[in-house]
């Protein structure tokens, strides 16, 4: 049997610890959330304002002029729940120009585009507030690559990034994030009626139930497929995980010294410290 079930105490206290050690190793105590409306992000505010205080950490919401009012509104309950300091920057005007300079610009580069965009208006956030970027990836999506490369996927720290979904959503439900978020399809609200299993084709409680087969029991495929999981659905996730490393690897640097940086300049993050 698969069993994706957490203990979410441990977890909390997990993740909380983690979030303040990491920003305080860093020289600051403040942090800054893109807050989606979504459960990812919900998830990583919640763990983030327990962490460091709710005055300490700043809600951005990142609307674009076809965002779902109700990714607003959801975003809106979870800043009231806190009691935490919040700013909405819409980001039409930022990106429409770069739309309208190609007539046969496609969904993919639009949202590419918007994820960056958004991306650097938390990194700008993030000097005005003067608190380092929470990252709001999960696992699954890590795995198969289903974000924007310097987009979404950009952080200063991932507290969430070990939680399959289906675990997001546990976690999410001990920390009493409004039922709204939690129960929602999760979508990247990208164009009008996206969601995100749509896009990847299958669901996510279908495909942790696999992934942690694979990843965390280190399963081959051939033994995934004995266990009940049709060949066809464990050939394609595999492939994609292989495709998708490079989303999750700093940039490889090509080796021309005896000391280089990823390679033999292998110092932990507080040397000298």
């Amino acid at each position: 049997m698969i069993d994706l079930t957490i203990n979410t105490d441990v977890a909390h206290q997990i993740l909380t610890g983690f979030i303040k050690s990491e920003v305080t190793r860093a020289g600051f105590s403040r942090a800054v959330v893109g807050l989606s409306g979504g459960i990812d992000s919900a998830l990583s505010c919640v763990l983030a304002v327990e962490a460091l205080g709710r005055e300490n950490v700043l809600a951005v919401r990142m609307p674009y002029k076809t965002s779902s009012p109700d990714s607003l509104a959801h975003a809106e309950l979870l800043i009231e729940q806190l009691e935490i300091p919040s700013k909405t920057i819409e980001i039409t005007d930022m990106v429409e120009p770069l739309f309208a300079a190609d007539e046969k610009i496609t969904k993919l580069r639009k949202g590419n585009i918007m994820a960056r965009e958004r991306m650097i208006v938390l990194y700008d956030q993030s000097e005005v507030f003067k608190g380092l970027v929470i990252g709001t990836s999960n696992k699954t999506e890590i795995l198969l690559g289903y974000s924007t490369q310097f987009g979404d996927a950009a952080s200063a720290m991932n507290p969430i990034g070990d939680l399959y979904k289906t675990q997001i959503r546990q976690l999410s439900r001990a920390l009493n994030i409004p039922a709204p978020i939690v129960d929602k399809p999760p979508s990247a609200d990208l164009w009008d009626g996206q969601t995100d299993e749509d896009e990847l084709g299958f669901t996510y409680e279908e495909v942790d139930r696999l992934l942690y087969l694979l990843v965390d029991h280190r399963y081959s495929p051939n033994e995934c497929v004995e266990a009940g999981f049709d060949e066809k659905f464990v050939k394609g996730v595999v492939k994609r995980i292989q495709r998708m490393q490079y989303k999750r690897m700093q940039p490889p640097i090509a080796k021309l010294s005896n000391r280089t940086i990823g390679y033999d300049f292998l110092y932990l993050r507080d040397w000298g410290t």
